[in-house]
């Protein structure tokens, strides 16, 4: 048996009228919020449309080693802290800050207005298609019956629109909220050149004016030119008018929109392109596939990207259909069908917002309708950006994180120069924000608050989501190629950074826990002044894992002396006398006791240091910490939570906090009171999660933690239904990704697990450790081939643990 394949579909009844009732489509180049009705409005983004230049950072690492920062100061920082003159190592950090990471901008919108249409009785207005990856709509205009249908493929925004009888009329348009510098409408194509900005602002830094700046000469180094070329193929007449086109008397109309930017060119990675490459050069690559994708629509040809889905879930057996998204799911009592919906449409969202060759997704994925958007829609990198991909491989599409690690080998290119010149430290590092150029500084402008602004962790913890891509593809050519050389470089700047006290163990100084803060002897809120368990936890680890890869490509005795070094110095995580994991080095009252991060929790998920079996005394203390710190207040907090009680088996804590996450936002952020001061969030009309304001990472956090519940590969163990909730009696998943490149796929009746399947894609055998209901056997899986384990022989070889 396999799960039906037919398609998931969800439908809404009315079109658009807010950006966060439109419909994400997108692949991982062009990203598109579909409004729908009679405006036809299409609001597009480009991954490769952020303000800033490839040399805003490097001018900004200058401007703050001329204000004095640098390790000498560091060495003033420490002293101080050493000292306990915690005013002092703040104002002394504060000259450290840089201005902010760039923010990235909407590009422009499409128009497809069907003058006089009307909906269709009986039918949904939107209807949004998983699987097939596109919007299809049916309208009425007079006596015809209208069908339009969006997708996106090779970086083209493509809408068809067939019709009973010719169309009276089919108006085209495009804006941009950005500067637009020519506009040409003939022949059926409508080009827009424009330019984006040189520098953005954050929408919290109101002290900057004006917060976006353009570029003023024609030979600036860098200029911000793109283009959008919108190409029209039809059995009716095309007309120019307005700056747009009209197309008369037509059944049938192919309309694409391509893009090609400047910073395109500089993302690709071909030397100094960017800076040589003619405007006229970039407008034809835009217009070339606008053409390709006509030409293809007009052929006949279905280019809807016929992407593999291998992972599908049914929990509760439902999963093929049209659901109402209103009815169904966000007010719906069908518990699975929303965790279903919650798994696909996150899968979905991440792999319409990231692929290969593309940039990584950002804080709101690859959609943004603001010029200011929060936090400049950026890759915050201590949790979300890593967040946004810690479901790729569960869910099976490993590949499309491939973005990630190109981000962090150009944020590793600045880093090197702020480790080395700024700290004094070999390797690379970064902080807390970076962006499409890779910006590795930490930010605040001389005034952020230590609590955010002064973490150096932020390029470890991405270097452990690269090696989560090395174990889910077990691709050691691409460890050795790309993602060692970033491993090592990150490990090179924690050997300099660690210190070591007259006690002999390790320390750091500063060390911050994101975000958050404890309160002193005099009850004043303090960031400084003690080493975060988050960051000894990602240093450990870090070094672990750099023993394992020099394991598998060959041994650098010196480097491997020095992790070792190092590892036996750095401490255990402590233990509270109250029995909760620490998140400071020493017993301190936390200011934020509910606080939405859960950053000492980091050894437990996403990483496998704290674990029920292996390190039972620390993985009570986690679940003590988990406890006291409550539930949930927004998307990203909640699918960390959902993922953190799954590693511990508590699948029905997890399956609450889900309920909590999905219900629906309704407009009152205060309805459950503050969280530590943050607002309570839910799910938005059109399904994206919001704190308020949206951000993607809880839409894709929320597949990896029921992923979790269902199946866990760590340890060289793979854990089958570890925490499966009550209020899942049944259900199936197949696809599911585990550790080793291993395919897995499971189904449950009453509670139980009834069928597994795991397969093995490799050219030689492999013997895999299987753990089910506290009982571990070890399976031979032939090369190429699969094990089917069925009902009481689920575990035909029983062997111990360990």
């Amino acid at each position: 048996m396999t799960i039906s394949t037919e398609t998931l579909q969800l439908a809404w009844n009315q079109p658009a009228d807010q950006w966060e009732e439109a419909i994400p489509i997108g692949d991982g180049l062009l990203g598109a919020m579909v409004f729908g009705g009679s405006a036809g409005r299409y609001q597009v983004n480009d991954a490769t449309v952020w303000s800033g230049t490839p040399e805003t950072a490097a001018e900004e690492l200058r401007r703050v080693l001329a204000g004095g920062a640098g390790p000498e100061r560091l060495d003033e920082v420490r002293a101080a802290l050493a000292a306990g003159d915690l005013d002092r190592a703040e104002e002394l950090l504060l000259t450290f800050e840089g201005r902010y990471s760039q923010e990235f901008l909407p590009f422009v919108d499409l128009s497809v207005e069907l003058p006089g249409a009307t909906p269709v009785d009986g039918e949904p207005a939107r209807v949004l298609d998983l699987d097939r990856r596109l919007v299809e709509e049916t309208l009425q205009v007079g006596g015809a019956r209208v069908e339009r249908v969006s997708r996106v493929a090779a970086r083209t925004l493509l809408v068809s629109i067939t019709a009973t009888e010719p169309l009276p009329e089919v108006r085209l348009s495009l804006r941009t909220p950005l500067r637009e510098l020519a506009r040409t409408a003939e022949g059926g194509m409508l080009t827009l050149d424009l330019t984006v900005p040189i520098d953005g602002a954050p929408l919290h830094e109101q002290s900057v004016v004006p917060p976006l700046t353009y570029a003023e000469q024609d030979d600036a180094d860098y200029d911000g030119f793109a283009a959008a070329v919108l190409a029209v193929r039809s059995d009716g007449t095309i007309e120019s008018a307005d700056g747009g086109l009209v197309v008369r008397q037509a059944r049938r109309l192919s309309i694409a929109l391509s893009s090609s930017t400047r910073a395109e060119s500089w993302w690709a990675g071909a030397d100094d392109e960017w800076r040589t490459v003619s405007r006229e050069t970039i407008r034809d690559r835009a217009g070339a596939r606008a053409l390709g994708a006509i030409a293809e629509d007009a052929g006949g040809q279905d280019d809807a990207p016929r992407r593999p889905a291998p992972a599908r879930f049914a929990i509760g057996g439902r999963r093929a259909g049209r659901w109402d998204v209103a009815a169904d799911i966000l007010r719906g009592s069908d518990d699975g069908l929303r965790a279903t919906v919650a798994a696909e449409y996150g899968r979905y969202l991440l792999t319409s917002s990231s692929r290969p060759g593309g940039p990584a997704a950002n804080l709101q994925g690859i959609w943004n309708g603001e010029l200011r958007p929060a936090w400049s829609s950026n890759y915050t990198i201590n949790i979300n950006t890593e967040m946004n991909y810690w479901a790729a491989g569960p869910l099976g599409v490993i590949d499309d994180a491939e973005p990630l690690i190109s981000l962090v080998e150009r944020l590793a290119a600045n880093g090197r120069d702020v480790a080395r010149d700024l700290y004094g430290c070999r390797g690379w590092v970064a902080h807390h924000n970076s962006d499409l150029w890779g910006w590795a500084l930490p930010v605040g402008m001389g005034h952020g608050a230590p609590s955010w602004a002064i973490w150096m962790m932020g390029g470890v913890w991405l270097t452990h989501s690269l090696w989560d891509h090395y174990e889910f593809s077990a691709d050691d050519a691409l460890l050795r190629d790309r993602i060692w050389p970033l491993l090592v470089g990150a490990a090179e700047f924690c050997l300099d950074w660690l210190q070591v006290g007259p006690d002999g163990r390790a320390f750091l100084a500063p060390s911050t826990s994101p975000e958050n803060s404890y309160r002193d002897a005099d009850g004043n809120p303090r960031a400084l002044g003690l080493t975060a368990t988050m960051d000894l936890e990602f240093i450990r680890s870090l070094f672990q894992r750099c023993l394992h890869a020099l394991d598998v490509l060959g041994d650098d005795a010196s480097l491997r002396r020095e992790l070792e070094a190092a590892l036996a110095v750095i401490p255990e995580p402590p233990i509270g006398r109250d029995g909760r994991l620490g998140e400071w080095s020493e017993e301190v009252a936390e200011h934020e006791p509910g606080h939405r991060h859960m950053s000492p929790m980091v050894g437990l998920y996403p990483l496998d240091l704290i674990t029920p079996v292996g390190t039972p005394q620390l993985a009570d203390a986690a679940r003590r910490f988990l406890d006291e710190r409550g539930p949930g207040a927004m998307g990203w907090s909640w699918a960390w939570k959902i993922a953190l009680r799954a590693r511990l088996g508590d699948g029905d804590a997890a399956h609450e906090l889900l309920q909590q996450a999905l219900t629906p936002y309704d407009g009152d952020a205060r309805r459950h009171g503050p969280v530590d001061g943050s607002e309570w969030g839910g799910l938005l009309p059109n399904l994206f999660s919001t704190h308020p304001p949206f951000q993607i990472d809880g839409n894709l956090g929320f597949p990896a933690g029921i992923a979790e519940l269902l199946l866990q590969s760590h340890g060289g163990v793979i854990h089958l239904l570890p925490a499966l909730p009550s209020a899942w009696p049944d259900g199936r998943a197949d696809g599911l990704g585990a550790r080793g490149a291993l395919s897995v796929d499971l189904e449950w009746a009453g509670g139980r697990l009834t069928r597994a399947v795991i397969r093995n894609p490799h050219r030689e055998p492999r013997s895999v450790r299987i753990r089910y209901d506290g009982t571990d056997s070890v399976v031979r899986l032939e090369a190429g081939g699969e094990h089917v384990l069925h009902g009481e022989s689920l575990l035909p070889v029983p062997t111990p643990y360990g």
